[in-house]
């Protein structure tokens, strides 16, 4: 995909204008980054073989591309995930204070919002993410996706009363949920389960994304105390292979032992690392009301983590409240 330059052509002017716009888009349609950046760049092989001269509307254009190749590549990777070995989560995305400033476009983003977009249609998902991330019109999303107006208005109504019934109950404040996040990851980190059953919410629920790995829990985990011991047992001798301790040290927002607090979806996370390699990102959700944590997800598919803290070259820049 060609760099921003200064001087370069009007298509590419055009193409790079809308290129975080169309990232956004194919992210939230996939929830993987690395599918996203190859929608991209097939959507921009598309463009520099169009005649340019005959498209009005080059952004709508690039976004129509972008949104059937993306609902293409999800339909294909439902099958697949659908074979995932334990459970499937996102591919997490690092962003930064500029998505993090707008609440809408970061709960867009969040790793919560992916998963219950996981259980909507293909279709219902794409329109959903126009419609409500980007606010395009009834009139454009269906030219988008080659359906009637009437029909994406049902879709989206469907979409919207499905996410409703299953998004996070609870508002999340950014300050909280990092607070909470540095607690979690001390007690983790330092085995202390006391510490780390006063923060789990008596229902919480904790999804573990290994790809198979050995020793990696494949169901959802329910209830404080299972969820708790398992974190204290497990996650260490999971995550570090060698089986080391781990001290929890430090002062709040710096790193603790092997991890550290990051910014990923929209918010904060905790990142695992063994050296210089992430062994897994986790998120959780937080009851404001009682500060405690609800729901945990723990993505260590190492296949999933090459872009945390920039660590694979060539990323898109973080999604903006672009569109």
């Amino acid at each position: 995909m060609p760099a921003v330059t200064e001087g370069q052509p009007a298509p590419v002017a055009s193409f790079e204008s809308s290129r975080e716009l169309l990232f956004g888009v194919a992210y939230r349609v996939l929830g993987s980054v690395s599918d996203a950046e190859d929608v991209v760049q097939e959507a921009w092989l598309r463009w520099d073989r169009v005649d340019h001269a005959r498209i009005a509307d080059p952004r709508s254009f690039l976004v129509q591309v972008t949104t059937r190749l993306a609902l293409d590549r999800l339909r294909w990777a439902k099958a697949r995930r659908e074979a995932y070995v334990g459970q499937w989560l996102p591919e997490p995305l690092p962003t930064g204070p500029a998505i993090e400033d707008g609440a809408e476009i970061a709960d867009s983003v969040s790793v919560a919002m992916l998963v219950v977009m996981e259980t909507l249609s293909p279709l219902e998902r794409v329109v959903f993410v126009l419609r409500e991330a980007f606010e395009f019109s009834f009139a454009d999303i269906a030219v988008m996706v080659g359906r009637s107006e009437a029909a994406v208005r049902q879709l989206a109504r469907r979409a919207r009363s499905h996410v409703r019934e299953r998004r996070p109950r609870f508002r999340q404040d950014r300050d909280v949920r990092r607070r909470v996040t540095e607690r979690f990851l001390a007690a983790c980190l330092g085995g202390d389960l006391r510490a780390l059953l006063d923060l789990l919410a008596p229902e919480v629920t904790l999804c573990i994304d290994g790809n198979g790995r050995r020793g990696v829990a494949r169901n959802r985990v329910e209830g404080a105390e299972k969820v708790g011991r398992l974190l204290v047992r497990g996650l260490r001798r999971v995550l570090r292979p060698d089986g080391a301790a781990v001290a929890a040290t430090g002062d709040a927002g710096d790193e603790i032992g092997s991890g550290s607090v990051v910014d990923v979806n929209g918010g904060p996370a905790a990142l695992i690392t063994a050296g210089d390699e992430p062994i897994a990102v986790i998120v959780v959700d937080v009851d404001l009301a009682a500060d405690r944590v609800t729901r945990i997800w723990i993505i260590a598919n190492q296949d999933k983590l090459g872009g945390v803290e920039g660590r694979r070259p060539g990323r898109p820049r973080p999604v903006r409240a672009a569109g």
